[in-house]
């Protein structure tokens, strides 16, 4: 992954850090094996083969470095049967978690910097610029799949948004002497109607639709006024596209096979899993959270949790 540094210029030594890049990390994901009768489990509830276990972890997560199958369990003393299913050690590559949605083949940038009001816009303006092309190829494959044409326009439209917001954030950025790194993307590849899901499961469903809360939290809480004046219609315009992530969802749900329609299920619930994850490992330095309104790890914790209720 490419990793380009930001030049500095007068940041003030109380701003001396910043933690919103993470690392290149491994996390387990769980697909459960009762819905995916090609994972290879056998009827009689052994282990599902290997073979079927990578193949099935890879269709949703690529990056699958290996897998354990677990065979349903019914307990000794008669209460309710655990189901089977597959554990996926997948390789999540270094980068960042906010409100943008990241598409396939994106080089990950690490902001580095002393400043850490700088760092944390340089790397929100980076993400929305990378969201614009996104959303560009959303909208030309779901023409390609014959969505309505409502939703063409809208994810055309968010593009217009992320244009925006990158200029709002990049402005920002400036203001505390960080440059914004340039977006880098490998060339998109046709896909089909499921792996157009699988991401916006991700990005959509779940990236946006917290980022979404969040930058709305920001417009409320964050003492700098030029942050609360920016992320209002952030917050407005990023709420508009966790929408559109799930009218995708369900407009395109009916079109996939039940088999297919667990895999975006899991894939949903994964990507809510490894956020919380992520948001529960970082505490944000005090001055993002007085400046630029970040929602402390307790609060930001609450803030996602709220949103389980949707992937029911």
């Amino acid at each position: 992954m490419a990793a380009p540094a930001l030049t500095l210029v007068g940041c003030a030594d109380e701003y001396d850090s910043g933690c919103f890049p993470y690392d290149a990390h491994e996390a387990h994901y769980k697909i459960n094996a009762d819905n995916v009768p090609d994972a290879g489990t056998p009827t009689d509830g052994g282990l599902p083969t290997d073979e079927g276990c990578l193949q099935t972890c890879r269709r949703s997560f690529p990056k699958t470095l290996s897998c354990e199958a677990f065979p349903e369990e019914t307990p000794s003393d008669g209460g309710p049967r655990s189901q089977a299913y597959i554990d996926c050690l997948v390789a999540v590559p270094a980068g960042c978690h906010s409100d943008g949605r990241l598409p396939e083949g994106l080089q990950a940038a690490r902001v580095e910097a002393r400043c850490a009001l700088g760092t944390w816009f340089a790397g929100m303006a980076w993400m929305e610029a990378a969201s614009v092309p996104a959303f560009l190829r959303l909208a030309e494959e779901l023409e390609h799949h014959g969505a309505p044409a409502e939703l063409i326009r809208a994810a055309r439209r968010s593009a217009g948004d992320e244009v925006r917001h990158a200029r709002a954030a990049g402005e920002l950025a400036r203001r505390h002497g960080t440059a914004v790194p340039e977006v880098e993307l490998a060339p998109f590849t046709a896909r089909s109607l499921e792996a157009l899901l699988l991401e916006n499961a991700r990005e959509g469903c779940v990236r946006e639709t917290y980022g979404a809360v969040v930058a709305g939290w920001q417009a409320r809480t964050a003492r700098d006024e030029r942050v609360r004046s920016a992320l209002g219609p952030i917050a407005e315009d990023e709420l508009r596209h966790a929408e559109l992530a799930w009218a995708v969802d369900a407009w395109a749900a009916e079109r996939l096979t039940p088999e297919a329609r667990q895999r975006v299920r899991d894939a949903r619930l994964a990507a809510f899993q490894e956020l919380e994850r992520l948001v529960a490992s970082e505490a944000p330095e005090a001055v993002l959270v007085e400046e630029a309104g970040l929602p402390p790890r307790d609060t930001a914790l609450q803030l996602l949790q709220g949103l389980q209720v949707l992937l029911a």
